[in-house]
């Protein structure tokens, strides 16, 4: 029975405003009642929750010190219902509150009442979200700030704050959500202590070295050019030329600058299925990827917001791709879902000569969606470790 239950487990996308009340566990228990009173009748007039209201695209979860609004229409509108409620509030100060946004799939669950709620990674990863802010703040994950970016209205309103490890271990990369009369502009608490603690990663300790190398080959370059064209120069100057005729035959320097080999692009995997629920899992197949792959050490791995437009149906040139993003290896991939199994087919492609490294296919049981993403995306990142990084590779 229970095996039935999760193979009928439904997914959707939301967008999730998760707010809670910052010192709310140091008020007595009479303040923690009328706090918890007055932010419910603000955020029950804001314009845009009764919008979403009437239009039966919002669900009110408690949270105990706060909320969580979980939206089902446009991304835009928990970050409309932020701003409403930052504008209101700033009007009342002895009413501190934090909020964060993330996008992501939910799933319909019965709780120890039998009554219906919401559960998924986009209720967690919003509210880790939130945890990292302080007062006055409205923090959204990167996933969210890419979505809005493609609108003019919303880019003003952006500043990316960086990665944080948060509850469980789990990194997320957080940006700052604030204009001029709303939001708080100040770069949260946690972060600061973030940079202070943290020791330059082997990305920026790899990329002073290059630096360092590409300033002692100019200084060499310049000191071979001295050597060969001195005595030109002297002999000129005793014949009362102040100029030297160039080299009529000078090699031309080669324009084409090497790509670096530890280097990949993980495009958006395929969907040949033509279920909806199956793009989902084909992006999270690749998210999940991205993030095993980051943390090999000095690989070079391009971000999901920079492939985007080399999504499904996108004509594909690996060799251009690589060259615009500047890159060696290129994985690409497919999912195909049938008959409570799905097949996930990936392939390493070396871009600078169409060659290819590795390729494989995954067959599994369609039992737990998250669980089979995370563990294809982990062997998937292994064999790729393995390849580009071979003395790294764990045993």
């Amino acid at each position: 029975m229970a095996d039935e239950q999760k193979t009928q487990l439904r997914l959707e996308i939301a967008h999730v405003l998760f707010v809670d009340i910052v010192g709310y566990s140091k008020l007595l228990i009479d303040e923690q009642s009328e706090a918890l009173q007055e932010l419910n009748e603000i955020v029950r007039k804001t314009e845009a929750v009764r919008a979403a209201e009437a239009a039966g695209q919002l669900i009110f979860l408690p949270t105990g010190d706060g909320m969580a609004l979980v939206f089902t229409g446009s991304i835009e509108n928990p970050v409309e219902c932020a701003l409403q409620l930052s504008q209101r509030l700033r009007a009342q100060p002895s009413l501190p509150v934090r909020m964060g946004i993330h996008s992501g799939p939910v799933h319909h669950v019965a709780d120890v009442n039998q009554r219906e709620n919401i559960a998924g990674a986009g209720i967690n990863i919003a509210q880790r979200v939130m945890d990292c802010g302080d007062a006055g703040h409205i923090l959204v994950s990167k996933r969210v700030a890419d979505d809005l970016a493609q609108y003019r209205r919303w880019q003003p309103y952006l500043h990316e704050l960086g990665d944080v490890e948060v509850k469980h271990g789990v990194v997320v990369s957080v940006v700052n959500l604030y204009a001029d009369v709303v939001g708080n502009p100040n770069p949260p608490a946690r972060f600061k202590q973030h940079a202070k603690s943290a020791p330059p990663t082997p990305a920026k300790r790899s990329a002073l070295f290059i630096a360092l190398v590409v300033i002692g080959l100019m200084l060499f370059a310049l000191a071979i050019l001295a050597i060969i064209f001195a005595p030109a120069i002297l002999k000129q100057t005793r014949m009362g030329k102040t100029s030297i005729a160039e080299p009529s035959a000078a090699p031309a320097a080669s324009s084409t600058t090497a790509l670096p080999e530890k280097s990949i692009a993980v495009l958006p995997f395929e969907n040949f299925s033509e279920s909806k629920e199956n793009e989902f899992f084909a992006d999270g197949v690749q998210d999940d990827i991205l993030t095993a792959l980051s943390k090999v050490a000095d690989l070079k791995v391009i971000s999901r917001t920079s492939v985007l437009t080399y999504g499904a149906g996108a004509k594909r040139n690996l060799r251009e791709i690589a060259q615009a993003l500047g890159v060696s290896h290129i994985l690409e991939g497919s999912v195909r879902r049938a008959n409570g199994k799905v097949r996930v087919s990936a392939q390493l492609i070396d871009a600078r000569n169409d060659a290819h490294i590795w390729a494989d296919t995954y067959d599994r049981d369609l039992a737990d969606v998250f669980a089979i993403q995370s563990e294809i995306a982990k062997t998937i990142a292994q064999q790729l470790e393995a390849k580009l990084s071979p003395r790294s590779c764990r045993t």
